[in-house]
């Protein structure tokens, strides 16, 4: 499915380094959540999502944490997007909203969301991926790339060559992102098996210096992205 709306090429080249994190992934601290998301941005991140699971935060302050990541995604020229939790990304009119294999079918978060904001989807198998194009899925977030203790739901890992498989599936158009212990050492892998980009949760999170290690991705995203195929 085609649209007109959204720009899926703008959508294309802010994946490049996507940083996935909520305050389960910063030691439960609303303000180290957006002091590493801020050197995140500094760093390059193209995508920012607010994945904020299992954490101490009311709704409330879960709306306000959002608002304050959004405010520094648009600072830096990047993309908001929300995990899962559709109401939130309409509240804060968020740029994209991610959901799961288990979470609100593709075609209720359309009529949700409305026509103008990016719709991406998890997809661990051809099948998933190719349902996820059939109903307009703006990306898909393929994985687990490797074995990871960042998402206690991310599946068995399916490596750079299930990556591979369905992006020969898909077809070039459809923006895929790698997700799932993604490090610096092994992001080249994932990017070279077809992949616009490289989702990463602990890989800056954790790091020491948080900038630093977006800068680092970014160089290798872009190196490999623009290098002659």
């Amino acid at each position: 499915m085609k649209n007109n709306v959204r720009d899926i090429k703008r959508l294309r080249e802010k994946l490049g380094v996507y940083f996935v994190v909520g305050t389960q992934d910063c030691d439960y601290s609303a303000e180290r959540t957006l002091d590493i998301v801020k050197k995140a941005l500094q760093g390059g991140v193209g995508t920012l999502q607010l994945r904020d699971k299992g954490s101490r935060l009311t709704q409330p302050e879960k709306e306000q944490l959002g608002r304050e990541m959004q405010q520094l995604a648009r600072q830096y020229e990047a993309l908001f997007f929300v995990n899962d939790d559709v109401e939130l990304a309409i509240t804060l009119k968020a740029d994209g909203v991610h959901v799961g294999q288990d979470d609100m079918k593709l075609e209720e978060v359309r009529a949700r969301v409305g026509a103008e904001m990016y719709i991406g989807v998890s997809a661990g198998t051809v099948q998933e991926a190719r349902e996820a194009l059939a109903g307009g899925a703006d990306c898909i977030g393929v994985g687990a790339m490797y074995a990871t203790a960042s998402k206690a739901d991310a599946g068995e890992p399916i490596g750079p060559s299930g990556l591979r498989t369905i992006r020969e599936s898909v077809g070039a158009d459809l923006p895929i992102v790698g997700i799932g212990g993604i490090t610096l050492g092994n992001a080249a892998s994932v990017l070279s098996a077809g992949a616009d980009g490289v989702a990463v949760i602990s890989a800056i999170s954790k790091a020491a210096a948080p900038d630093e290690a977006a800068r680092e991705l970014k160089r290798l995203v872009d190196r490999i992205k623009h290098s002659p195929k």
